[in-house]
């Protein structure tokens, strides 16, 4: 695992969460999610104090989280505050109403960031949260 925690963000904690999970993934369970989002999400989350972190979820080619920009080109990059994203991983937002009002913000294709709240849910689902 590597280190992707970023102190002062919520979004550090959720995404370290997620990796362990996706560690935990068998080879078959990571192909079948790469298969499922068929992706590469960045995100750009700002927190209170007006920070800014990046974070990237690989669903297209390794099944990883990692700090920083994307490696390759991302299919969506999704702006938004730290509380938001948080929000949105433990089920209590919904992606499209986020988008809608303007708490989540996209670059590029805005429909396979619909892809990104099952990547969360089945990661939480496997790592417990």
């Amino acid at each position: 695992m590597t280190d992707i925690k970023v102190e002062g963000f919520k979004a550090s904690e959720i995404l370290s969460r997620l990796d362990s999970a996706f560690e935990r993934f068998t080879d078959a369970e990571r192909k079948t999610q790469i298969k499922k989002a068929n992706g590469i999400f960045e995100l750009r989350i700002t927190n209170g104090n007006k920070q800014e972190a990046v974070w990237t979820i690989d669903m297209k080619e390794k099944g990883t989280v990692y700090k920083g920009p994307a490696q390759s080109k991302p299919g969506v990059v999704l702006l938004m505050s730290d509380d938001t994203f948080a929000q949105l991983a433990d089920g209590k937002l919904d992606g499209q109403k986020a988008f809608m009002t303007g708490k989540l913000k996209t670059k590029g294709n805005a429909m396979l960031a619909t892809k990104l709240t099952p990547i969360l849910e089945t990661a939480k689902g496997k790592a417990k949260l």
